[in-house]
């Protein structure tokens, strides 16, 4: 999911930060073995492998504003 998202960024240039589930305590407890997962906003917008789709829809609804895109792996 990482580099689908990486390529992606280089073309839609939203904020993308990657953290790494391991490296937190709350994260691990929380996430676990359910990793990697893309939040964007307040909102999960998928788990495992990178839905293309729900992504572009989720850049969309952003307009103009500020998309930020957070993954967790």
């Amino acid at each position: 999911m990482r580099e689908e998202l990486v390529q992606l960024n280089r073309i839609q240039g939203f904020d993308l930060d990657i953290v790494d589930v391991d490296s937190d305590s709350a994260l691990e407890a929380k996430y676990g073995e359910d990793v990697p997962i893309l939040l964007g906003g307040a909102g999960e917008l998928c788990r495992h492998r990178l839905d293309a789709g729900r992504v572009a829809a989720y850049l969309a609804r952003c307009d103009g504003r500020q998309a930020e895109a957070g993954q967790i792996g």
